[in-house]
């Protein structure tokens, strides 16, 4: 009865949030893997594997009768789900913050509301009206958002607190602060934003036609996990470097398999499905906040009033892509907006849907 009384607009509010939290979470312990010299290829392969083995299970339990015949077609297309969300996606990622620390990072990843918003809008899965103020107000709070996370990379201003005393990572992961090749990592997380949006978008109809989401997870799990021993096969074949060495390697393998791969590719399902791709990724200027916010308590950074003030406009702009949302939505269930658009809103809060998703941890 809990559940049922909470609003669904609070649950998707809370599922972005803490989807971030734990993403920025994943940058933080990531950095600390790369430091202690894992493989990163094996730190990807292992992420991975992890996460099938934990929900593989509930894939095949929860969603046993739910689960439509697999078609080739099908099987073609969640390979290509598995290379962007995968393969290029972790990879491309790993590559650039070999380059880059933790919090830029993050910055450059707030690109991705925009290449998903483009994405989207290209597709017709989301719908965009300048001349309405509900669509004014999705582009100004995207923009305002990304510019707020900007801000905190660009303007440090004065530092207001200092944790250099409480380090929890040790001081060989404190390198948040060491940049070393800005452009070639630059590339590298480009090349990762571009891809996560494009897996974003392309989950759309692959839901559609397969809405069965812990099973659509898991088989891209699968075909990621195939793409990624073919190129540990050639890249990675010395048996050393698959051994883990200390507990904290072995920390930050299990963080990355548990919380960032199963915990929240499912939760980001779960977003996607109720909120749409441009909503879920609006939210992610919210874990450049947070990652700074950790990155002070873990690695010792400090924190400057250039974060306070890019953490004020990521809320306003927040606030307004929320409205703008919540109006285009009222003004739909009025009849006023096309067809596709009143038809989609439809599916997202039907009865079927809501039943499917309500299985997700």
């Amino acid at each position: 009865m809990g559940r049922e009384n909470i609003p669904e607009n609070v649950k998707l509010l809370l599922g972005v949030l803490v989807l971030q939290c734990c993403l920025a979470g994943f940058h933080v312990v990531t950095r600390a893997a790369l430091n202690m010299g894992i493989s990163k290829i094996v730190f990807t392969v292992y992420r991975n594997s992890i996460a099938l083995a934990l929900l593989g299970p509930f894939a095949y339990l929860l969603e046993k009768k739910n689960r439509p015949p697999l078609t080739f077609s099908l099987l073609v297309q969640f390979f290509l789900l598995a290379f962007c969300g995968i393969t290029c996606n972790q990879g491309f990622y790993l590559l650039g913050l070999h380059y880059l620390s933790p919090t830029y990072a993050s910055a450059i990843q707030n690109t991705v509301p925009a290449i998903t918003f483009v994405l989207a809008a290209c597709l017709r899965l989301e719908q965009v009206n300048i001349n309405r103020r509900y669509g004014m107000a999705k582009v100004i709070g995207t923009v305002v958002s990304i510019g707020g996370a900007t801000i905190i990379t660009l303007y440090k201003g004065m530092p207001l607190m200092n944790f250099k005393s409480s380090h929890m990572l040790g001081g060989s992961t404190a390198s948040s602060n060491h940049v070393l090749n800005w452009t070639v990592g630059c590339l590298f997380l480009l090349g990762n934003c571009f891809s996560w949006s494009g897996w974003m978008v392309l989950q759309a109809p692959v839901l559609k036609k397969y809405p069965a989401r812990l099973s659509v997870l898991a088989l891209t799990l699968v075909f990621g996990l195939v793409q990624l021993l073919a190129i540990a096969a050639f890249c990675e074949n010395d048996s050393k470097k698959w051994k883990l060495h200390s507990g904290e390697e072995l920390f930050t393998v299990i963080y990355a398999g548990i919380v960032a791969s199963g915990v929240t590719l499912s939760l980001q399902i779960w977003c996607i499905d109720r909120g749409g791709a441009l909503f879920t990724a609006i939210f992610q200027p919210v874990q450049t906040v947070m990652v700074a916010i950790m990155a002070a308590i873990m690695l010792g950074d400090e924190l400057y009033t250039g974060g306070v003030i890019g953490a004020v406009l990521i809320v306003i702009g927040l606030y307004s892509v929320l409205w703008g949302k919540n109006e285009e939505k009222r003004i739909s269930n009025q009849g006023n907006e096309p067809e596709l658009s009143r038809h989609l809103l439809r599916e997202e809060s039907s009865p079927e849907t809501k039943s499917v998703t309500n299985d997700i941890p």
